[in-house]
């Protein structure tokens, strides 16, 4: 496969006939083709980003319908990557058939937003309802196909291309490396500011656009007609107003105020008779005025402490929280934390009288920041820290519900201090699923506070104070507290408060949820919490899922780890090197998918949720991946020998990140984007080096099998996407999913170096 015998001054050599019988053209030699390239990559990453965005205010935002739309994604990408490179041997101009394929990419862009948006009217949900994993699938599935489909098929086209110039083995590797370049600038450009400024709708009309223009290729004329027609449509407002009309579609039912299109979720707020709601990905984020939210939030919390003076808020503040809070006249200072800016937009333009009430009143400050950033960086102690957030339904939820949270708020409580939250549950009945949750909980806090108590109802308020003997004890206490503090309250009262502390009720709730020997303890790098939330979740919709989740509870972690080790050994048996090299990329897309997963929710947990340095994690690992290509393609030969090394270092990646992890704790934020790359670099060399193997004997016009390598590799990667945010993280812990993530490659790694093949093949 020598590149001598390919070029001849500088130009491709004619090979089996002519230069026209292999399609090259002067239109994408050189930079242009590269060009073309940046922008598959540039336009995949942003797509990618704003419809799971979109998806997720279908579905609900945990890691299961993240998994499934990932999953989705990916397997339509390979599916349209091996597609194509079947008949891309029949294709005599791939430069013509790219530019088709860029034309059709660009109608199906805005078309796949407005058929997510429609997807809710096919499964007849209204706002806040939950889609179960089946009916998630299947919609994640149909909408994405399309775009998904073509988008493989140009990393195909694009390979052909290459194949003409550099040959086979060297064309696969190089449209993955410009590609991830492009992929790296498309994720730093939608974070940090499509997102901010764009409609989704309008990145898709603005992505649409710039494929039109590189389908046009150098004819000017026609990039002169459609960028002129694209500035026309712009501005008459056409994508705003189709994105006005879809969104009131999808808010059927509700009178749509205002949408947010902010870097942390869709927002959207509503308005019934007598009250509004704000919509995070859709899911309820809070409603105003909510008087018994606003008492049951606050209230007891407070009067569980003696003489609160300072309150720390997280979350949750615009349903009359903050107002009721300040009711209590011995509180002199209130602190309340909102990590989205957007939220607070929103509340001082759509929720005036609750923000008039909170920015006039000198005793609180606001602070735009992760919570658990604050509590960590914050100088200040509190005699009551209130977590107002959602139940742990997600990893990035997981990290308030924490052992390490919970120590780090134990240090920031005053010596007399309480911690409070609240969770789901049931009045009458906890099944065996909310059960096992609420344990988990529970077991947690006891592990970091002497003194826990939690009061039933359909809601659990969990209290944790710093030293024993703090917490009221019983609702008579309650009540003098209310008559001393000269409080009225409606729902928080002498009327309720009695009912649901009495106690047959509180000795009832305490037998449930008691720890047991074996309940673990929900933990940063072992977030357990989430799985076991998960599995109530599911248990909503058919007996099945709730089985199939208790079945993976159960898994040994010796038993995935042996499955695992055979299933990667089958893959990569036999005697032929392009079996191995396919086993190999199929492994590492499977163990770096692991690494990006592990170093995403080890950045939420260790260093607070910042999402410019999310950003520049996520453009360093494809950064990454273009640098590994670039010095694999750059390094001459390369055989079994070579790749079995590299597989067996990216074996060896995930464990020594997690160590990292580990060792480093907080201290490891700013390293973060270097870790990333690093992960990154290996994933992008070893897929150059086995594309060198597994199309080393392939003629420059052969385009068969030319996306074959790249859906092995894409295949790995939505099997790791499932497996690894749904099962494996949350039940086995980031130590065990390390192994398991080195499990998979080492297999392809042995095989490629045994001796066999040098003596077979002559390397």
């Amino acid at each position: 496969m020598g590149t001598d015998s390919q070029f001849r001054d500088g130009q491709p050599a004619r090979v089996d006939g002519s230069e026209r019988e292999i399609g090259v053209s002067p239109h994408f030699s050189g930079f242009g083709i590269r060009a073309v390239v940046i922008l598959i990559g540039f336009t995949a990453a942003i797509a990618q980003i704003v419809l799971l965005r979109e998806l997720m205010a279908v579905f609900y935002g945990n890691e299961i319908s993240i998994g499934l739309t990932l999953a989705s994604w990916l397997v339509w990408t390979a599916a349209g990557s091996g597609l194509a490179g079947r008949v891309a041997a029949g294709v005599r101009d791939p430069r013509r058939a790219m530019a088709g394929i860029q034309v059709l990419l660009a109608a199906a862009l805005p078309g796949t937003v407005l058929a997510v948006r429609a997807a809710r009217e096919i499964w007849q949900t209204v706002p806040g309802e939950v889609l179960g994993p089946g009916p998630m699938l299947a919609t994640a599935a149909a909408v994405l196909a399309p775009l998904c489909v073509l988008s493989g098929a140009l990393f195909t086209a694009g390979s052909r291309i290459f194949a003409a110039e550099t040959g086979a083995g060297e064309a696969t590797g190089t449209v993955y490396l410009w590609e991830a370049v492009g992929a790296a600038g498309g994720g730093l450009v939608v974070g940090l500011v499509l997102i901010r400024w764009m409609s989704a709708l309008e990145i898709a009309w603005l992505l649409a656009v710039l494929n039109l223009v590189a389908a046009c290729g150098r004819r000017r004329m026609a990039v002169v007609a459609v960028v002129g027609i694209a500035a026309v449509v712009a501005g008459f407002g056409v994508p705003r107003r189709v994105e006005r009309i879809s969104q009131e579609r999808f808010w059927r039912g509700q009178k749509l105020m205002a949408t947010r299109n902010s870097v942390y979720g869709n927002l959207a707020v509503t308005g019934t008779e007598g009250s509004r709601t704000v919509y995070e990905n859709g899911v309820v984020l809070f409603s105003a005025p909510d008087p018994a939210a606003a008492e049951e939030d606050v209230d007891y919390a407070l009067l569980e402490h003696p003489a609160p003076r300072s309150l720390l808020l997280i979350g949750g503040g615009f349903n009359g929280c903050l107002a009721e809070a300040l009711r209590h006249p011995g509180l002199e200072r209130v602190d309340y934390v909102e990590l989205d800016p957007a939220v607070l937009e929103l509340a001082r333009e759509y929720f005036p009288d609750e923000w008039r009430a909170v920015r006039r009143n000198p005793r609180v400050g606001i602070h735009v920041m992760d919570g658990r950033l604050f509590v960590k960086t914050t100088a200040r102690n509190y005699d009551v820290v209130i977590v107002n957030l959602p139940e742990p339904q997600n990893a990035q939820l997981n990290r308030f519900f924490t052992a390490e949270f919970f120590g780090e708020v134990e240090r920031r409580l005053t010596g007399s201090g309480v911690l409070s939250f609240q969770l789901r549950a049931s009045e009458n009945y906890i099944g065996p699923e909310l059960a096992q949750f609420l344990r988990t909980i529970d077991g947690t806090l006891r592990a970091v506070f002497p003194e826990v108590a939690a009061i039933p109802g359909d809601t659990v308020h969990f209290f944790a104070a710093r030293r024993a003997g703090v917490l009221a004890r019983g609702a008579d206490e309650l009540l003098a507290r209310i008559a001393a503090r000269k409080l009225r309250t409606n729902y928080v009262s002498e009327y309720f408060i009695p009912f649901r502390m009495s106690p047959d009720r509180m000795a009832e709730l305490e037998e449930q949820i008691r720890p047991e020997r074996a309940t673990p303890v929900n933990r940063d790098f072992a977030p357990v919490a989430y799985y076991f939330d998960a599995a109530l979740w599911s248990s909503q919709f058919q007996d099945a899922y709730r089985r199939l989740f208790g079945a993976l509870a159960g898994v040994d972690f010796g038993v995935a780890m042996a499955a695992l080790g055979i299933g990667a050994a089958v893959l990569a048996a036999g005697r032929r090197r392009r079996r191995v090299a396919g086993a190999c990329t199929a492994a590492a897309g499977f163990t770096t998918i692991g690494l990006e997963i592990l170093l995403l929710l080890g950045f939420q947990a260790v260093y607070g949720y910042v999402y410019r340095q999310l950003a520049l994690v996520i453009a360093g690992f494809m950064a990454g991946m273009a640098l590994g290509s670039w010095q694999a393609l750059r390094r001459a030969g390369g055989g079994m020998r070579r790749l079995g090394i590299t597989q067996f270092a990216v074996a060896a990646a995930p464990v020594v990140l997690v160590g990292l992890l580990e060792a480093m704790g907080r201290a490891a934020g700013m390293a973060f984007p270097l870790a990333a790359m690093g992960c990154g670099m290996l994933g992008g060399f070893e897929f150059a080096l086995a594309g060198r193997i597994f199309f080393g004997g392939a003629k420059p016009s052969d385009g068969r099998g030319l996306g074959t390598l790249y859906a092995l590799d894409l295949a790995g990667s939505c099997a790791g996407a499932i497996l690894f945010s749904t099962w494996f993280v949350p039940v086995y812990g980031f130590a065990k999913t390390a192994l398991l993530a080195a499990m998979v490659s080492i297999a392809p790694a042995a095989a490629a170096m045994l001796p066999a093949y040098e003596e077979d093949r002559g390397e």
